[in-house]
């Protein structure tokens, strides 16, 4: 419901017009790109922004004590040899762990720091994350390289209200299922009104292509999507003919965990930056 926002403007992908298809799809690595499955570390953000990704996407947690973290899950067990959930462990507990007994687990301002051209598309995982996202956003002056993401809209909307001026973010659960359903059967003037109650400081849709039996991405979709002055991105899709069908649509982006073949799509169609 908002203009361009700055997330989306930058090389490597680049959104066209809001309200429009984009002339350069954003190209989103999910956790990084890792054939290894060592996703949000280190090295797989690395991996993808060699590749020349200027988008990442990733998941935040925070530790008993405070310090916000990259990981997907709310407990080391899968990834990791360690056990526990991390908002119940300090951070020296799970500084130990090693994502697939190799990577350690990425503090949050470390990938902040070390790619600094790069936009962070972030997914708050726990309230524990709500605060600690929203300070290190502000102490950082991150307003302009993150976009807030979360299935809740309550947390989303949380992290949003605590800052200083506009980040980017994408519609939770809720939101996006209010425009899935109602909007091809309610009349435009009165979807608008819906949507812009619904959907108020939300920049982008980011959706699966499919939800069970239901298709969400279509082209109607994306077309009152665009009406709305709203982008598309599509998760987690890692097939190059999924991709050319959803770029066909007219998709803003796609969250993939194979960046490589993405690019090569990308770099096929002629809108790789």
């Amino acid at each position: 419901m908002t203009t361009l926002h700055p997330f989306f403007a930058s090389g490597g992908g680049a959104a066209g017009n809001a309200g429009g298809t984009s002339q350069t799809p954003l190209a989103m690595a999910h956790r990084g790109f890792s054939l290894d499955g060592l996703e949000n570390s280190m090295a797989a953000f690395r991996a993808a922004v060699e590749l020349g990704i200027r988008h990442l996407e990733t998941d935040v947690h925070t530790t008993a004590d405070g310090v916000l973290v990259l990981f997907h899950d709310k407990t080391l067990d899968r990834l990791t040899a360690e056990r526990g959930r991390i908002a119940d462990l300090p951070a020296a507990a799970v500084a130990r762990a090693r994502i697939g007994g190799i990577e350690p687990i990425p503090l949050f301002e470390e990938l902040v720091a070390a790619f600094p051209d790069v936009r962070l598309n972030v997914d708050v995982k726990d309230w524990n994350s709500v605060d600690a996202l929203a300070s290190a956003i502000e102490r950082l002056g991150l307003h302009d390289r993150v976009l807030v993401a979360s299935f809740s809209d309550r947390r989303r909307r949380a992290v949003l209200r605590q800052l200083s001026r506009p980040a980017a973010a994408s519609a939770g659960t809720v939101s996006n299922a209010v425009f899935v359903l109602l909007g091809p059967v309610l009349p435009a003037p009165l979807m608008s009104l819906v949507a812009r109650r619904a959907l108020q400081g939300v920049h982008a849709l980011q959706v699966p292509a499919r939800y069970g039996a239901v298709t969400v991405v279509t082209r109607g979709f994306v077309r009152r999507a665009h009406r709305h002055g709203l982008q598309v991105h599509v998760w987690t899709i890692n097939e190059p003919a999924e991709m050319h069908r959803l770029l066909d649509l007219g998709v803003d982006g796609i969250v993939t965990d194979r960046a490589d073949l993405l690019k090569a799509v990308l770099r096929e169609r002629g809108t790789w930056a």
